[in-house]
């Protein structure tokens, strides 16, 4: 893959979006910036980049201008050399690409690792973000989950890194398993693999995983500073189907942000912004253009479907 240019595997009417590309801190960093309006910042997770949010950003560019990243090593981004793909590396490069495109007055939309990874960049950017969407994410400490540390000591394992490299277990396995409501096809599951097409490149999916326990120190980080965030206007689009983060993180992100809004979309599994992308958006827009007045008791998916 060429370091500042679109791949030949991308379909253009997936993902009808221009490949912009920036260096940032040694990496070449791949980004789509489409519409104008009020910014939305959209950060990934794992083994996802920004093709996940294709089709929100496709229903939202016409009112919002839509800005979202990958990560070095994700998508369509490369790493410089002797980076360790560690959260607190994202997140820093996240505040480095803010910096560059001067980002002001923005919503930020996180999923999955981009919750405490965009977070941790709002608390050093302060002035950057004036609200927050927060899609089946974390950003504390997991201690004494015991399926989270299983599953975060098996696939984070040395067998689950290396099935990781070899057969790419993160996008065969977890995208099918992080869709409920429709079925990820063979397209779509071609422009994940492409995007994680040898064992090196696999290597910034491989050692997120053990990370979810090991990098305690800087989840613990993140959590501290989510007092100075917690004023912040708050969309929750959850997804209640998620096999990784379930009713018990959605109610902690409530009390953490008292104003806030919040959107369960009844069956949709982890990558809700994939599996239910009309609600998703519909959600975003209807509660970005909403007076302000005090918030409506939470909205089921299903009502945002009729």
């Amino acid at each position: 893959m060429a370091d500042t240019g679109r791949p030949a595997w991308i379909d253009d009417e997936l993902f009808p979006f221009e490949s912009r590309f920036v260096t940032v801190d040694g990496h070449t960093v791949h980004y789509v910036d489409e519409g104008s309006g009020p910014t939305l910042l959209f950060l990934h997770g794992n083994p996802t980049w920004s093709f996940v949010y294709r089709d929100v950003i496709r229903s939202l560019r016409g009112e919002f201008r839509c800005v979202a990243l990958d990560y070095p090593g994700f998508g369509l981004s490369s790493a410089r050399p002797g980076y360790r793909y560690l959260p607190e590396e994202h997140a820093a490069m996240v505040v480095a690409f803010l910096d560059h495109l001067g980002l002001s007055g923005a919503t930020l939309v996180a999923h999955d690792w981009g919750g405490p990874i965009g977070l941790s960049a709002a608390q050093r950017r302060p002035d950057t973000f004036e609200r927050l969407v927060l899609a089946n994410t974390w950003a504390w400490p997991l201690n004494g989950d015991l399926p989270v540390e299983v599953a975060s000591r098996l696939l984070g394992g040395p067998i689950g890194r290396e099935l990781t490299r070899r057969l790419n277990l993160f996008v065969n396995a977890m995208i099918p398993m992080g869709h409920r409501l429709r079925k990820p096809t063979a397209a779509e599951m071609a422009h994940y693999r492409q995007a994680l097409d040898t064992p090196g490149r696999r290597e910034a999916s491989a050692v997120l995983p053990r990370l979810i326990t090991a990098s305690r120190a800087f989840l613990a980080d993140v959590e501290a500073g989510l007092a100075d965030l917690a004023s912040l206007p708050t969309l929750i689009v959850w997804g209640d189907a998620d096999i990784a983060f379930r009713a018990r993180e959605r109610q902690r992100w409530e009390q953490i942000f008292a104003d806030h809004h919040t959107v369960i979309v009844e069956g949709a599994g982890h990558f809700v912004q994939s599996d239910a992308p009309e609600v998703f958006a519909a959600a975003i827009r209807d509660w970005r253009f909403a007076p302000d007045e005090p918030r409506t008791p939470p909205v089921r998916g299903e009502d945002l479907r009729r």
